[in-house]
């Protein structure tokens, strides 16, 4: 691809895609679920990429009095969970900035559980130009709201921008956004996400500013 000139632009969902956060969001919301709505199996995975507003006016609307025990249950978990970058992931995020990329965290979780986030990894915010909250977008994934302000911020058009997600909300978002997207196998199977990505990988280990530009 011919990129001389232009804005080329890496948007990153966070959980699972730059921390490998999943399995302790996965076990809080099958613990939520079991209790709360146990006719919904696997709730955990259910609503992976989706905000904790969207997941009340869909799943709790009638639980209304449950909420703010839920969230600040939710709150305890984030000021308390283990985050561990993803394999390869600094390595591919300075890769890319030697090579010019604009890149940008892109994220449903809110300011502060990303508060939380960089008093483990201080470091984080060198690594990105932006870091994208739930605060900033109108709808968030799977409408592509997220990614699109993404490309607005770097002066970027969709065929000069790479989206990497995990979640099915998240690679809906990326694939409405007109980006190329990147899935991670690090929430779901490869086989159940591979119809949804140019590209799946299971990190970022094998990953390169080259090898991006060929997806």
């Amino acid at each position: 691809m011919e990129t001389s000139g232009v804005n080329i632009a890496a948007l990153f969902d966070f959980d699972g895609v730059v921390m490998d956060t999943e399995t302790q969001y996965t076990k809080f919301w099958n613990e939520i679920g079991a209790r709360y709505l146990p006719q919904i199996p696997n709730f955990g995975l259910r609503i992976k990429g989706q905000t904790l507003t969207q997941i009340f006016q869909h799943y709790f609307g009638e639980l209304k009095s449950e909420q703010p025990l839920i969230e600040e249950r939710l709150k305890h978990l984030e000021s308390e969970m283990v985050y561990e970058y993803i394999p390869g992931v600094v390595d591919f995020m300075c890769d890319l900035r030697r090579n010019k990329v604009k890149i940008a965290i892109v994220t449903s979780s809110n300011e502060q559980k990303m508060a939380n986030v960089y008093k483990a990894h201080p470091e984080l915010t060198e690594l990105v130009d932006r870091i994208l909250t739930s605060e900033m977008f109108p709808r968030s994934k799977p409408a592509p709201d997220c990614f699109l302000l993404g490309m607005k911020i770097f002066g970027t058009d969709p065929q000069y921008t790479y989206v990497f997600e995990d979640s099915f909300h998240g690679l809906e978002a990326g694939n409405a956004s007109g980006a190329k997207v990147i899935g991670l196998a690090t929430t779901n199977s490869r086989e159940a996400i591979q119809d949804k990505a140019q590209l799946v990988i299971d990190d970022f280990t094998q990953m390169s500013f080259q090898r991006m530009l060929q997806v």
